[in-house]
């Protein structure tokens, strides 16, 4: 013992030991190097999850969840009638733990649904007519948890039966790779639907032009060849039977640069328009029940864009300080930039004479993630105080089956119960099980008052027409 109290380690550094330490100044090229090697281990850690010929499937489902989570009833039942109804998909495995893939599942619930009990809920329902929901996932803030709670809302509703369509438009791809899809360049995500929503206005503005005898905004190689992309060139398969996918890739941020340099050459091109337009277009909104829309960490266009198209708004968030303010202040960004843009709008129409445009959401959710009730409920109390009727009522919890898919770059859904203690999976799944409880409430409350009110509307044009 010298008597000497030790000293922090930022004492006693020697200047000239740290510069021997030091490599040569780093230039731009070995930036590259760096992406190199992340991309190479970024491929081979996204691939912990998958098969081992390089591909993603999804596991197949026990009788055990598939009667607890799936379809209500019993064990016992389920085998009565599978064994009455051979025709029926009989599942995989020895004795009464047979295994059944999701395919399988969706065609049990839909026999079910037509032989089974009338009061219990063998399928989920969606109103006649109506177009599918769709929900942006969004906030400024990284490292929230928007990708995975994007992921598992996915999931959750393919489970319960839902069509859905998922469109990545973060340049990070994050939700490209938990959902197993590959993406070669930027025509192979959103950004062409953007492109082409522009030239087709650029097209109809031309006609204007040419017929007033004025010079025509030229359509260059980029729009020309936006011009023959639908989205449904674009959507991919996934490893879900129920989930589709439009993905995205690194090339997807120029974006972000493009888009103001078209608005510039015609500023009456609506550019948050875009991408909803494409949907509506093309007739996705019929064919998916749901489409959620993973959005990057900033309110850049294409947030703007997924912003405009939905109808339902969730931002998640966790239990700190810096998410609550930085999240209050992604709400006041997005205040300020549809505010100006219906003012802006509505000035030109109303010179015009047209009626006047404004931004409705069916609903907006703040969702708290990451939550550790040992040590956040305090503050995620405050937060739930201020944000008010914007909250989630549940918080989702971090467990280690959380974590664990996140090492496998994976969902929860995705893992196998027997890989856990089974109490240890139930506690896991519940976390999520109980947000899109939340969710879905919100979205089948929405169809239906979308349903009443389209009751309403053809009831008053059926009067109209009999005064007529």
């Amino acid at each position: 013992m010298s008597g000497k109290p030790d000293l922090p380690p930022y004492f006693g550094i020697d200047p000239a030991a740290a510069a021997a330490r030091l490599a040569e100044p780093i230039d731009t090229a070995r930036f590259a190097k760096a992406a190199a090697f992340a991309m190479r281990g970024r491929d081979d850690l996204a691939r912990r999850g998958y098969a081992p010929d390089g591909k993603k499937r999804l596991r197949k489902f026990s009788t055990w969840e598939i009667c607890k989570y799936l379809i209500p009833v019993a064990a016992g039942h389920l085998r009565r009638v599978l064994k009455a109804n051979p025709a029926l998909p009989q599942g995989v495995g020895e004795g009464p733990a047979k295994r059944f893939s999701l395919e399988e599942v969706l065609a049990l619930r839909a026999h079910f649904a037509t032989e089974g009990a009338g009061w219990r809920e063998y399928k989920t329902w969606r109103p006649e007519g109506l177009p599918a929901k769709v929900l942006a996932v969004a906030n400024f803030k990284g490292g929230v948890g928007k990708s995975s709670t994007c992921a598992h809302l996915a999931m959750s509703a393919a489970l319960d039966g839902y069509r859905v369509l998922v469109i990545d438009l973060d340049s990070q791809g994050s939700m490209t790779s938990i959902m197993g899809g590959t993406v070669a360049d930027e025509w192979q995500t959103a950004f062409p639907l953007l492109a082409r929503d522009f030239a087709l206005h650029v097209q109809e503005e031309n006609r204007v032009r040419e017929a007033a005898g004025q010079p025509l905004i030229p359509l260059d190689e980029t729009l020309t060849e936006a011009l023959k992309v639908s989205p449904r060139n674009l959507i991919q398969e996934t490893h879900w039977p129920n989930i589709d996918l439009i993905g995205a890739q690194l090339n997807l941020y120029w974006a972000e640069f493009q888009i103001p340099v078209w608005r510039m050459q015609l500023r009456g091109w609506a550019l948050w328009d875009s991408l909803g337009n494409a949907l509506s277009e093309a007739g996705i909104l019929d064919e998916y029940d749901i489409v959620l829309l993973d959005t990057p960490p900033a309110l850049g266009y294409l947030t703007i864009n997924a912003l405009a198209a939905a109808d339902i708004l969730l931002v998640p968030l966790g239990a700190s300080f810096l998410e609550f303010d930085s999240t209050g202040r992604f709400f006041d960004m997005i205040y300020s930039t549809f505010a100006s843009i219906e003012e802006g709008e509505n000035r030109a129409r109303r010179e015009a004479g047209l009626p006047e445009i404004g931004f409705q959401w069916d609903a907006v959710r703040a969702l708290i993630t990451r939550f550790d009730p040992a040590q956040q409920t305090d503050l995620a109390n405050v937060v739930q105080a201020y944000f008010g009727d914007f909250m989630t009522t549940f918080r989702q919890e971090m467990t280690a089956m959380v974590g664990q898919a996140g090492e496998q770059v994976s969902g929860i859904y995705e893992a196998d119960y027997k890989n856990f203690n089974r109490d240890t999976y139930v506690r896991g799944r519940e976390t999520f099980d109980r947000t899109w409880a939340e969710v879905k409430e919100i979205i089948l409350g929405t169809w239906w008052r979308d349903m009443k009110l389209a009751e309403a509307e053809a009831e008053a044009e059926v009067a109209a027409g009999k005064e007529g």
